[in-house]
């Protein structure tokens, strides 16, 4: 399965790095139109587990999320670093 990530949801404290502070996640698979939202750690665990989790632009460009620990431990999803220095999953809105 995989799932396009359409919004996050960030909390106001300080964090270790930005991806630190969403704290959770909106998709949608576009193969079966399902939405459903998952939590920092639930992402994390199924990015790792071998989900294939994305962000698309404007233009249908896709940035792939992977799996990523902090020095610290924390566990966390960000997209890969592509020839854009803006950060795609950084970018997109707040849940509602």
């Amino acid at each position: 399965m995989s799932v396009s990530v359409t919004c996050i949801r960030k909390d106001k404290g300080n964090h270790e790095n930005p991806y630190v502070a969403i704290n959770s996640f909106g998709w949608i698979n576009e193969s079966t139109g399902a939405k459903g939202s998952s939590t920092r750690e639930q992402m994390y665990d199924w990015v790792l587990g071998g989900g294939y989790g994305y962000v698309k632009d404007p233009k249908g460009n896709t940035a792939r999320l992977i799996a990523s620990v902090t020095q610290t431990g924390t566990r966390y999803v960000k997209t890969v670093p592509d020839n854009v220095l803006s950060d795609d999953l950084l970018k997109l809105p707040e849940c509602i």
